[in-house]
């Protein structure tokens, strides 16, 4: 079988969890040729992002003039479908918080993928996140008469469904998985009780390459570590914070953070106010083999986020068998159980952050290894990368077997005519 995967930037440092998918999707015999809107040019870190860049094609690496000359050839070859896009981008762009002309880029967009996914026969595309990249998706299948699926991580996607026509996207989908439970109930709100039997539950996977031979032994360091984009989402302001609030307290405490992005400035303005620069570190962006070194190095993951899906990370650090802080919001409480395989505390309180840390901090070093042996039990039950990747296999050829039977009634249909 071979499908096509769309993903707006790829690769890119915070979508290892998307090569991870291909690669297993691959080991199970399917055929995955990369799609990317850009990322030809991004920063880097692992070896094998770039390998995949090498594998990837790049819809607006041509600039305008591919795209131009993509949507002369689908219009020739298939007027009455690419009108019938075209409408619909029309259609798009009436609810939207972005105006017309972004949408007949999509359709642009759209025209290029269809073109390729013809020339190489593939019936299938598959779209990571729900937002533009969803939409250029839509439009090629659209366009091209191929079948189209997505998947949906939040929570950007559920701020506002209506502007980006997540219902519409759904409705016209083969399928949709949904990462959590919490993500596929937020999609069963965009669509009638008619498309709900479209909408799975398909975790993250974690590697096995990842966490084997994972030494279960405790840094004796008093040291947290927290893992993403410095943004306003994550708000990894709180953390440090609570490390200032806990530094006054007398509490030893250090705090890594792993990870760039815009607010890193803010990030440390806070840190250098509370005189913290012994006790707080800022990596930058880090390989995947780093990341490993940090959770292994730490006492603990610890998040503050304020919206997630269910971040990969989370996973990482419990297939390493360490405890997690975060906040009880969306899917993490799916995963992560209070007592059990960490702490969860309510998004937005430095005190309730600080008395999580500060009971991880004096929790002795046998029970939070009991601790991280119970996470890691609970993550590689729901989150193993080749059984999660086994899901999308069936799904994908459930979409195909479909598609064939609705070609056959269509064709019977046309026979009695």
């Amino acid at each position: 079988m071979h499908i096509a995967y769309l993903i707006n930037q790829y690769p890119k440092v915070s979508h290892s969890f998307i090569r991870r998918e291909i690669l297993a999707l691959e080991r199970q015999g399917i055929r995955v040729q990369r799609l990317a809107l850009r990322g030809w040019e991004g920063d880097l870190v692992d070896a094998e992002d770039f390998s995949e860049r090498e594998r990837t094609r790049y819809v607006l690496r041509d600039g305008m003039g591919g795209l131009l000359k993509s949507m002369a050839k689908m219009a020739l070859a298939s007027p009455a479908r690419f009108f019938s896009g075209l409408k619909l981008a029309f259609r798009m762009s009436r609810r939207s918080d972005k105006s017309l002309p972004y949408h007949l880029i999509y359709f642009a967009e759209g025209c290029r993928i269809a073109e390729w996914l013809r020339a190489e026969d593939i019936a299938h595309l598959h779209a990571h996140f729900g937002t533009n990249s969803a939409e250029v998706a839509m439009l090629a299948a659209e366009v091209g008469g191929f079948r189209y699926s997505l998947t949906i991580h939040g929570s950007e996607e559920f701020d506002k469904p209506e502007f980006i026509g997540l219902g519409e996207k759904i409705r016209r989908a083969s399928f949709v998985a949904g990462v959590t439970s919490y993500c596929r109930s937020q999609l069963y709100r965009a669509v009638s009780h008619e498309h709900w039997g479209k909408i799975h539950v398909v975790h993250c996977g974690v590697e096995p390459a990842f966490h084997d031979g994972a030494m279960p032994a405790l840094s004796p360091r008093p040291r947290f570590v927290c893992v993403g984009r410095l943004c306003e989402q994550k708000a990894q302001q709180l953390l440090v914070e609570a490390v200032a609030l806990l530094a006054r307290k007398g509490v030893d405490v250090e705090l890594v953070l792993a990870g760039d992005g815009e607010m890193r400035d803010e990030v440390m303005a806070m840190i250098a106010h509370h005189k913290l620069q012994d006790r707080v570190r800022i990596t930058g962006w880090i390989s995947g083999e780093q990341v490993r070194q940090e959770l292994l190095e730490a006492r603990a993951l610890v998040m503050a986020s304020f919206a997630e899906g269910l971040p990969v990370v989370i996973m990482e650090a419990m297939s390493l068998r360490r405890p997690v802080l975060t906040t009880w919001i969306t899917g993490i409480p799916e995963l992560v159980r209070e007592g059990e395989s960490g702490w969860l505390y309510p998004p937005g309180s430095v005190d309730e952050l600080a008395v999580a840390m500060e009971r991880c901090l004096a929790t002795p070093d046998d029970e939070l290894l009991r601790m991280g042996e119970r996470a890691r039990v609970r993550v590689l039950e729901r989150h193993d990368s080749d059984r999660e990747a086994g899901k999308m296999v069936t799904l994908f050829r459930q979409a195909e077997q479909n598609s064939m039977v609705e070609s056959a009634a269509g064709g019977m249909a046309e026979a009695y005519r």
